[in-house]
């Protein structure tokens, strides 16, 4: 009965901790010096497969930094690095293949990077463009972010705030163009980012 007791209280906690949790608006998250939560950070791509499907996979392992300011969105600062050897998808026999030298050449190119040279506010995000270094190209990409909440970790304390961006890029810019055109071209970014805010 006691042990019931106990847990019932852990979970009530926690559902109150987690309702005050990314509950604030972008006009009150607080400004200052942040880095990524690299394990609630994930970049998903989607690309055709022969046009019968869009096939996703994923990157984790984010580092970085950002400089955020929700009453100067336009000064922000977002710097951003990948381990490219992190990409994962549902068949291990692809996952491998995508870290060869004939797609990402992980073993000469292991990190992807994006620093921001531009942020425009939105309602409710940003147009936030920036250099994307990837496969040893570097090239302008546009990424339309929005703002998903802000407020203490439950589980850590950390102060955090969250966003999601989508952008879309063309491999072929990037030197990966092994099976063009049967496979797509076109690459759909999806990304969930977290951010830590630094003392």
């Amino acid at each position: 009965m006691r042990n019931s007791l106990l847990k019932a209280g852990i979970v009530a906690l926690l559902a109150v901790s987690t309702a005050q949790a990314g509950q604030a608006g972008l006009s009150s998250a607080k400004p200052g010096s942040y880095k990524v939560d690299s394990y609630h950070t994930q970049v998903g791509f989607s690309i055709s497969h022969f046009g019968f499907t869009n096939y996703s996979g994923l990157f984790s392992g984010a580092t970085g930094s950002l400089q955020f300011d929700p009453a100067k969105l336009g000064v922000s600062k977002l710097d951003i690095s990948i381990p490219v050897d992190s990409v994962t998808t549902t068949v291990s026999k692809l996952t491998d293949e995508l870290k060869g030298d004939q797609w990402f050449d992980t073993t000469k190119f292991p990190q992807a990077t994006f620093v921001s040279t531009r942020v425009v506010p939105t309602a409710g995000g940003a147009t936030v463009t920036g250099n994307l270094t990837l496969h040893g190209v570097t090239k302008p990409v546009v990424l339309h972010v929005r703002f998903i909440g802000a407020g203490v970790n439950p589980i850590d304390k950390a102060y955090t705030v969250g966003f999601e961006a989508t952008g879309t890029i063309k491999r072929s810019d990037f030197g990966v163009t092994t099976y063009l055109p049967a496979v797509g071209d076109e690459v759909q970014l999806s990304i969930a980012g977290a951010f830590e805010q630094q003392a």
